[in-house]
């Protein structure tokens, strides 16, 4: 709900898979089991990751052909605002790693609040835009960490690019996570397809 409300009728733009993808009644969950092709990590980083696993945020690890799955469920919550929980899992081969986050809707703002992590320890602004071909395009903006502001220079600025490839009949994800200083700081593509639990 949350993401067709900030899109208004641009909503009707995206390809039908991610209207359906998107649309999340509240009470309902969207579950996918993919392939991550390529992840990768920047090893310049690697303990500040380690660290942020036990938020199930950031991780060290970088892979081929990595097998995932993504979860996203809507709710209220405390507040009686519409929520969705995201909660992606990547199984490789000797860990398991989870990257969640917990999102609204702002509608003064006109952007998704993201909570990453669980406990969320990092908030980042999204702006959503619909491509020509049908295609998500989410960019983040104002990033705070433990409640303060991120000077320019600490952000990650993230975006992703989401997809459905007729021809496959698969759901197509690109995420790259930029910082000034550090360069990529994380990046992964795959798809997957709708499954059950």
């Amino acid at each position: 709900m949350i993401y067709k409300q900030l899109l208004e009728e641009q909503f009707q733009q995206l390809h039908p898979k991610l209207q359906e993808r998107y649309e999340l009644p509240i009470d309902t969950e969207f579950f996918a089991r993919g392939t991550m092709e390529r992840m990768t990590t920047n090893e310049r980083l690697r303990p500040m990751y380690m660290l942020l696993t036990t938020s199930k945020f950031l991780f060290p690890e970088s892979g081929v052909n990595i097998p995932f799955t993504i979860a996203n469920r809507s709710y209220k919550n405390e507040r009686n605002d519409d929520t969705v929980y995201w909660e992606r899992t990547f199984y490789f081969p000797h860990v398991t790693r989870q990257f969640n986050a917990t999102m609204t809707l702002d509608a003064t703002r006109n952007v998704i609040q993201d909570n990453l992590g669980d406990p969320s320890l990092f908030y980042s602004d999204l702006q959503l835009h619909v491509t020509n071909g049908g295609m998500l395009l989410i960019r983040s903006t104002n990033q705070r960490c433990l409640g303060l502001p991120l000077p320019k220079a600490l952000t990650g600025r993230v975006t992703v690019l989401e997809g459905y490839d007729d021809a496959r009949d698969v759901y197509t994800i690109d995420v790259t996570i930029y910082n000034d200083l550090f360069g990529r700081m994380m990046t992964y593509a795959g798809t997957f397809t709708r499954s059950t639990r």
